[in-house]
């Protein structure tokens, strides 16, 4: 009798976080051998199944552009000898940190898939990493020959999906939403947030934007903002995170001495929850330039934290549309800073339109669990 070979699939990630792992568990039931090629694991409340082997590669290194673009390299030289040489026949499953590993998808043999959660080049063009010239052009010819080879091609939202058509010809592009790790938790009342009490914000409106700060993260126009409403001392402005502007925008609030400003380092697992519960208002900031390339996944943490949003973002992006469509907030252009002060002040002064969008969010959180993990493995056994 023909024997049935085993099901073996690698998964390629150089900083997992709860979103691939979740995904990878997915998949353990499923597959004989399940391996996640990796620099480094943020496991916050989320642990990868027993059985799953981990292959630890070159760490991401979030520091300078040169940094990142060397620890990217490094990495993606590691992936390639351990796919040539020790899972040549296994499935590959490609996210795309490090942004470089994607691109050896022809080279490789098997079915070798594809998760999109940032579009390259135009990602590195946005964060000035790489110019729009020949190296951006010749990443954009090999996109062409990368994803008409790929056994499944996923991505976060329909824009990215357009973006990606763009090189991906007639190839069919699967969207799965992205999800909180926060899903199943209740949000924290302000009476028992222990980190508003520490930092003595009782009965302050607190605006917050919680994530990177880095050069395609325009944090300046919360800083406007901040500014344009500097004499209302109830309304407390929250930077919290690391990134290339970080020093930067620390001295730019100070020079303005605006005391309703502050720069937060990024807060640890057990505190990113009920951090953001303590916020009565989350921002969202995406470069203008590229509203295609990506979908910020603090996004659905947010939603999960019933909190509303003010995205600063332009209007044909795919995170407003996210917005737009579940009544989440609003979206505003980076100079509409008069506006955004006005939506601040509405929501602080309407404990009822506050409430809508907070609850518009909560309900919303439910539309993206891990049960969307569960997505990609029955697309991907879905051989059509």
């Amino acid at each position: 009798m023909k024997m049935i070979p085993a099901q073996k699939i690698v998964f390629i990630n150089q900083a997992t976080g709860y979103l691939t792992i979740d995904i990878v568990n997915a998949f353990a039931g499923k597959f004989d051998e399940v391996v996640l090629i990796t620099g480094s694991i943020r496991v916050q409340d989320t642990y990868l199944k027993p059985g799953i082997k981990i292959v630890q590669i070159a760490r991401y290194n979030r520091g300078s552009n040169l940094k990142k673009a060397f620890s990217w390299i490094v990495a993606s030289f590691q992936i390639f000898f351990l796919l040539r040489i020790r899972y040549n026949r296994y499935d590959k499953f490609f996210f795309t940190v490090p942004p470089t590993a994607y691109l050896m998808v022809p080279w490789l043999k098997g079915k070798n898939s594809i998760v999109v959660f940032d579009l390259y080049p135009e990602a590195l063009n946005a964060s000035e990493l790489i110019k729009d010239g020949l190296l951006s052009r010749l990443w954009a010819r090999r996109n062409r020959k990368v994803f008409l080879s790929a056994f499944k091609i996923y991505t976060l939202s329909n824009v990215m999906k357009s973006g990606i058509e763009r090189y991906a010809g007639g190839r069919d592009v699967i969207v799965i939403p992205n999800w909180s790790a926060f899903s199943h938790l209740q949000p924290i009342e302000k009476a028992n947030n222990k980190i508003l009490h520490r930092e003595g914000l009782e009965g302050k409106f607190i605006v917050q934007y919680s994530g990177n700060i880095g050069k395609t993260h325009n944090i300046e126009a919360l800083i406007a903002v901040a500014e344009y409403l500097r004499d209302d001392s109830d309304i407390i402005f929250q930077i919290i995170g690391r990134g290339a502007k970080s020093s930067k925008i620390a001295h730019q609030i100070n020079e303005k001495g605006l005391v309703n400003c502050m720069v937060l380092p990024f807060r640890e697992d057990g505190e990113l929850y009920e951090s953001l519960c303590a916020a009565d208002l989350a921002v969202i900031i995406l470069d203008d330039r590229t509203p295609d390339i990506s979908i910020p996944s603090k996004i659905y943490n947010i939603m999960a934290a019933g909190l509303p949003v003010m995205a600063i973002a332009r209007s044909d992006s795919g995170i407003a549309d996210l917005v737009v469509s579940h009544q989440l907030g609003k979206v505003f252009n980076k100079n509409d800073v008069a506006a955004m002060g006005h939506f601040i002040h509405e929501l602080r002064n309407n404990t009822q339109q506050l409430g809508y969008f907070s609850s518009n969010s909560l309900k919303s959180c439910g539309l993206y669990t891990r049960e969307n993990a569960g997505l990609y493995l029955s697309t991907y056994m879905d051989e059509n």
